[in-house]
Formats: C-alpha cells, structure tokens, sequence
C-alpha cells in the first residue's frame, strides 16, 4: 500500500504493507530481516488483536508487545534470521531505553483516556519495553508455562475482548505463581533499572563479598543470568553462567566468593539479556571491554557490549570520542549485519551530536573506517559501510570513492545514496551557488530516467532537499511548513532537508513560530513527523533550550507539547554530552 502510516496493518484476512518492503534492489542486511520481521509481527497480530482483541486501548501494549516478542521468537526460531534476539537486544532495547529516558515517559499500561494519547503511545515503551518484559516474564514462569497460559487466554477469550488480567490469570494457573507483584512492578510504573556486580576483595585479590546491585526509582523483581568471561588466545568465550531472581537493591551472588578476581576478565550482568536493565560495569570489566569487544566469540555477549558503550555514551559517562573509536576499531569484526548497521548508525550520532563539534571536524577515523569497509568485497558488508558513508560529512577519500560509485555501479539504492551524499557536499560538479543547485536537478532527472520507480522518485526528491543552498533551504523549509505534502513526500523532504552540511543555513528560531500552526492544521501523523522532523536539534546551544522552554510555557495541545518536550530532552542531553566530550 503506497503512502501507508505505518509499517503494516494487522486487519484480518488482508493484512496491508508498504510498499518500501518490495525491494528494488538489493537492500541491506537489516531490512530484509526487518521485513520478515514485520510479516511475523502482522502474522502474531492474528491471535493477539484479531482472535482476542483487547478490551481498551489501555491495554494497546498487549498486543503491540506480543506480536514484537512473537516476531523475535519466531524469526530466532525457524528461519535463517536465527540471530534475531542479538537485533532485539541492539535495536528494539536501544528504542526502548531511550524512550523510557525521556521525561515523557509512561508505564506500559497506561492512560487512554483520548485518541491523541493513544496515538502518540504507539512508541518505544508499547512495543519494544513491553516485548522486552514479555521475554522476561518468560523467564520468570518457564517457557512451556508461559505458552500454555497464553493458549488457556486463546482458548477462553478466542472472537471477543479481554483484559491483561485475564492473560494474568491464566498465566499464574498455568505457572502456580502469584503474579500481582508483577504486574505492579513492571507495568504500572516508569523507568528503566541499572543492573551491576559489585565486588570486594582482600589483600590477596579474593574475593570476598560479591552482589548484584539494583538501582531506580521502582526496584523490580528481575529474572538475570550473571556471565564470567575470559580471554583464551584471541576470543572472549564464557566460562561460567549464574541464573538467579532479584527483587531488591543488593543480592549476594555467593558462586563468586573465593574466587580470584585477577581469573575474572569480565563480568557481564545481564547475560543473555533474559530482562530489561541497563548495565554498569566495574572498572575491570569496563576497561577489559575498551580494549577487547571485537573478541567476543558470543554475538549476543558482545551485542551487549556495544549497547552498553553506547548507553553510557549517551549518559555522558563515556566520551562520544571513545565511542567513535570503539566502533571504528571494532565493526570490522562485527559479525551480525544488523547490529553493525546500528553502531555505524550510533557512531555517527556520537559523532555529529554528542561529540565537541571542533573534534569532529577535523577527525576522520570513522570516515576511514567505514571507507575501508565500503571497499569490502563481502556485498553484505560493503553495502552497510557504503550506506553508512554516505550520511556523514564527505572527505576526499570519501568523496572520490562515491564519484567513483556513480561511474561503475549499477545498484539504484546505493548510486542515490551516492548522488545525495555528493550533492550535499556540493562536490557533484565544479560549480557553486545556483549552478550546483543546477547541476543537481540535472543529475537527479538523469538517474530517475535509470531508476524510475516509486522508491527512486522519494529518492529524488531527498537529493533535490539537499542541495545545500539558502535558496534551496528556504524552498524545502516553507513547502514543509505549507502542510501540502503527502506522508513519504513529507519524509524525504525533511531527510534532505536536515542533510550533513545543512546546519548553518537552516533557521532556528522560526520553528517556535510556526509550530502551533503546524500542529492545528495537520493529521495527528502528519503533523507529529514535521513538527519532530523541523525542532531547531542542529543547534546544539542554550539558546535553542531556552526558547524551547519559553514555548513549553504557552499553553499547547497536550501532543505538541509531548513532541516539543521530548525534542527538548534529546537536545539538552546533546549539550551536555559535548560539554563532556570536551572535557
């Protein structure tokens, strides 16, 4: 379905997709494991939302989390994405995370009490939190429990509406636990716990009092799993795994105690990422990391690894700088497509927004390390890196290896990203001002004669947004503002809009203007995805937060407001984060 909101529809006997998922050439490894992860999340939906339908929208998160949490089972299960908990544990948990770090933030059963907050709960929390307490719940109550409660709520409820209480009970008589605390614990509040080991030794280096630390406003009962690593040879493997439940802020983990912690290379907390936490590592563990992710034999051990770099990364207790060499040190050795794809992804995040904006500048070990693996000859791979290339801001290497690109490759996808990245550096031709504007309309008509199609044309219309120009910003700027624009329309523009290069010609101040207007004149969809897409984030300064609260002061629709505030959020953190990385 063209212009579709979503990624699909779960209606019974008809689910619809976009049409972006019938690819026009060869994607990345993500997004064909994406896809078949959408087919299976829409497939789930026609037990959990169709069979049995939900009572309310308090209880939308039943089903958006379940047909997520089936998605990843199935998918690791019985296809060839057998890798789909490592993706679940670097992308859906970074997507909840985030969210559940925001001040916005909400339980996963939460107030419905009108279509604009239902609409807006469509979020990281509803599906990925929710998924990622189901996986946990599992845990708690043992597999085979936890399938036959979940047929006992088919059986009962199948062609009418239910509640999660029912889905409780079920589970309890089919698990023999008392599952009230649960529920209380996990969905009727917010936040996100930190999990750690906290160890103690005497003069010899044993150890003496080892504990699983909890910290957070609620602390929750956690099924968790405690991994011993070791460096043999050249691989990190475990040597030993500790399953446990805990509820409160300390738990003895008595296995450690006697041991030598000099044998202890690393201690993972939440091995095999059984529950929803962040991780904190003791010195040795972090340092061990620093020096030795690419060696982590276990993909979903090392995934971990990543996530929590890039948790403390965005925390501000690791320096964007030392992210962005973690990642250019150790993606050659990633092995999981998907998971290289999002620490590329967060790299250049680290290094755009997070980093001293001097710094990155002027240092090109990400750049340099995502050229060389563009020149891969693994397709899969060079596919990633080239994609990944192709969204930060161009160096000569860089440059001539996409000139190059446009001359020999015949792969639509990437020559767009190619042309786009070009055009935006204006290094497409030896021109400037309104020639280069002219020059890349020139272009842009010449590859949708080779690539005339639906995802080619979104492309077009990207690369022309691009042009980095005060003439050509302005144009994109009021169409967007105009509200004339369809949905993918809309995306692509503002993709070129906000393009690598376009930050000292975009306004700022104009955003808390128009906002309001945007916002009443728009659909729900619409107007969240411009007014989220245009919030002033490439100007990163106090004085974009303080208009920023000075427009929260006014009295706005409560889903402005959540937009606006959330936007907010992640720019201040972006000026904190600098301020670190400079420090």
């Amino acid at each position: 379905v063209p212009e579709f909101n979503a990624g699909a529809m779960e209606n019974a006997g008809c689910v619809t997709i976009r049409d972006e998922y019938v690819f026009t050439s060869q994607a990345s490894h993500y997004k064909y494991e994406r896809r078949a992860d959408t087919i299976l999340h829409e497939l789930a939906h026609m037990w959990f939302g169709d069979l049995v339908t939900m009572q309310w929208w308090d209880d939308l998160w039943l089903n958006e989390s379940f047909a997520t949490w089936s998605a990843a089972i199935s998918q690791a299960e019985e296809t060839q994405y057998d890798t789909a908990w490592v993706t679940f544990a670097n992308v859906e948990k970074a997507w909840a995370y985030q969210q559940d770090q925001l001040p916005t933030t909400h339980p996963i059963s939460t107030d419905a009490s009108d279509i604009e907050t239902v609409e807006q709960n469509f979020d990281g929390i509803t599906y990925a939190k929710g998924a990622s307490v189901l996986k946990q719940l599992q845990a708690y109550v043992g597999r085979e429990n936890f399938f036959a409660g979940v047929r006992r709520h088919f059986q009962e409820h199948q062609w009418s509406n239910a509640t999660f209480g029912d889905l409780l009970r079920h589970l309890e008589e089919a698990s023999g636990r008392d599952l009230s605390f649960w529920a209380q614990q996990w969905l009727k509040t917010s936040g996100v716990n930190t999990l750690g080991v906290a160890l103690e030794t005497d003069e010899s280096g044993t150890i003496t009092q080892a504990h699983l630390t909890q910290r957070g406003d609620t602390l929750r009962t956690h099924r968790v799993a405690v991994g011993v690593y070791a460096l043999q040879g050249e691989k990190v493997v475990r040597t030993e795994r500790i399953e446990m439940d805990i509820d409160g802020a300390s738990t003895e983990v008595p296995e450690l105690i006697g041991r030598k912690q000099a044998d202890i290379d690393f201690v993972l907390t939440n091995d095999d990422d059984l529950t929803y936490c962040l991780i904190e590592l003791d010195a040795g563990s972090l340092e061990f990391l620093l020096e030795n992710i690419e060696k982590f034999e276990d993909p979903m051990a090392r995934t971990l690894c990543w996530s929590t770099a890039w948790e403390m990364t965005r925390a501000g207790s690791m320096r964007a700088r030392d992210f962005v060499a973690l990642v250019a040190r150790g993606a050659a050795a990633e092995t999981e497509l998907a998971v290289l794809e999002r620490i590329l992804s967060q790299a250049a995040m680290a290094q755009s927004t997070y980093a001293d904006p001097e710094w990155a500048k002027e240092d090109t070990q990400l750049a340099d390390a995502l050229l060389e693996g563009a020149r891969s000859d693994n397709t899969a791979r060079s596919i990633v890196f080239t994609q990944a290339l192709a969204g930060i801001k161009l160096h000569d290497a860089s440059r001539t290896f996409f000139q190059e690109l446009l001359k020999t490759s015949s792969d639509a996808r990437l020559r767009w990203k190619a042309l786009t990245a070009l055009i935006a550096d204006g290094s497409l031709a030896d021109v400037t001002g309104p020639e280069a504007a002219g020059a890349a309309m020139t272009a842009v008509a010449e590859e949708l004669k080779r690539d005339n199609t639906a995802t080619g044309y979104q492309a077009s219309l990207k690369a022309l947004a691009a042009v980095n120009t005060e003439d050509n910003k302005r144009a994109v700027w009021d169409e967007i503002v105009a509200g004339e624009l369809g949905n993918r329309d809309l995306e692509s523009k503002l993709a070129g809009l906000t393009f690598v290069g376009a930050d000292e010609l975009l306004p700022s101040a104009e955003f808390f203007d128009v906002a309001e207007k945007i916002w009443s004149a728009q659909s729900n969809e619409i107007a969240l995805t411009t007014v989220t897409g245009l919030f002033p984030r490439w100007d990163v300064s106090q004085e974009t937060l303080d208009r920023a609260d000075e427009f929260l002061s006014r009295d706005l629709a409560g889903g402005l407001r959540r937009a606006v505030t959330e936007q907010r959020d992640r720019l201040a953190r972006a000026l904190r984060n600098r301020a670190v990385d400079r420090g």
